[in-house]
């Protein structure tokens, strides 16, 4: 689909004063009640990081790759916490690249590698990447990877590889799908779609925010990369209702430079096809921790219902003149104010308004909102 070109300065503009990103699509409001999550702490006996936590209630972990993680810390001015995840390693090209493990589309897969069981994704289908594995010690292989802006999604299609021919190098996915053409390995196409965001790639990785102030910054890792201890430190965001996300990759690539996150041009799809989920993110109002500087973003679903997904369909609210500005909490009520024209919907942000866009933000840890006005 096309996007509309948004200027660096229009984007800073929108994230600094009153603009927005995030919202809905014609879904009707499917307000289910919080199921049981899928995923549990892992247990990984790790170190916990250095970073000091508030103390206090810290939610609770519903993806098993976490390391460790808090809401908050009074260890830098921004107002987000932290989560590390374990980092996995994988082949692309031959070279090494490294991914998180968030979400899974099949109940059996979910529950075994604690992941978050998100049905949704098996509607994304279409604009999946290819992820194979090989078995044994051998590291799975990507078919795409950040920097190729036309292809590459965090969305992957389990793929499992049988190997003929011990003489084969099967290190890239173009090794492994003419090796199958020529009868030297075999492709078994699993009913499993995962969200696996990339964090370190040939030639690449996520920034670190070296300030720790703003929701964007310049980047969101709070720590480099860590390839010898595998783990990444995410900043951790607060979100309505019960949320705490982190920000991976997003479909229009013109933002995604000005994000310090890898644009993902394939997950535009995910908003026609029924994968992405509706969020709403403020553009005025009550000052706070979103990313626009306001109060927190609302989902439409919490993490782990059934109607929920980590890739957003991005929509911005602004309140209107003469409005009753308040706190927000649920997406009935951004519903309702639509309606009554106290609020405005824009389709991704008012500059790029009718075309939307999707942000993967996946959701690891599930805690009582803390916001306050």
């Amino acid at each position: 689909m096309s996007q509309k070109t948004i200027s660096r300065r229009q984007f800073l503009r929108l994230s600094a004063f009153s603009s927005g990103a995030l919202v809905l699509t014609a879904c009707g409001g499917n307000l289910l009640q919080p199921a049981e999550p899928t995923a549990a702490p892992a247990e990984t006996g790790s170190e916990p990081q250095t970073v000091a936590s508030s103390g206090g209630n810290q939610g609770e972990v519903i993806v098993g790759d976490v390391l460790d993680h808090a809401l908050t810390s009074d260890q830098w001015p921004g107002a987000f916490g932290f989560v590390t995840f374990k980092l996995h390693e994988g082949r692309y090209n031959g070279e090494p690249i490294y991914f998180i493990r968030t979400d899974s589309s099949e109940p059996a897969f979910a529950e075994e590698n604690k992941l978050v069981f998100v049905p949704l994704l098996n509607a994304g289908r279409d604009a999946a990447a290819s992820l194979y594995l090989l078995g044994g010690d051998q590291p799975p292989v990507l078919s795409a990877s950040p920097g190729d802006e036309e292809n590459f999604t965090s969305l992957f299609h389990l793929k499992n590889v049988t190997v003929n021919d011990d003489n084969v190098t099967l290190d890239s996915a173009e090794a492994i799908e003419t090796a199958a053409a020529e009868g030297k390995a075999s492709i078994e196409e699993r009913n499993i779609f995962v969200n696996y965001p990339v964090v370190k790639w040939p030639g690449g990785e996520l920034s670190v925010d070296t300030e720790k102030e703003a929701y964007l910054g310049t980047g969101q890792l709070l720590e480099a990369v860590d390839t010898e201890g595998m783990k990444v430190t995410f900043k951790l965001h607060e979100c309505y209702p019960g949320s705490r996300y982190i920000v991976t990759d997003t479909s229009i690539a013109a933002m995604a430079p000005m994000m310090s996150i890898p644009a993902s041009p394939p997950n535009a799809t995910l908003m026609d096809t029924g994968a992405a989920d509706e969020i709403w993110v403020f553009g005025n109002g009550i000052e706070g921790s979103g990313v626009m500087g306001f109060q927190p973003a609302i989902f439409d679903n919490q993490a782990g219902q059934p109607a929920w997904s980590p890739f957003w369909n991005h929509f911005t609210v602004t309140w209107a003149d003469g409005a009753d500005v308040r706190v927000l909490k649920s997406s009935a009520e951004i519903r309702e104010l639509i309606s009554s024209e106290d609020l405005e919907l824009f389709n991704g942000t008012p500059d790029s308004h009718p075309t939307g866009f999707v942000v993967n933000c996946p959701v690891p840890v599930l805690a009582e909102n803390t916001f306050a006005a």
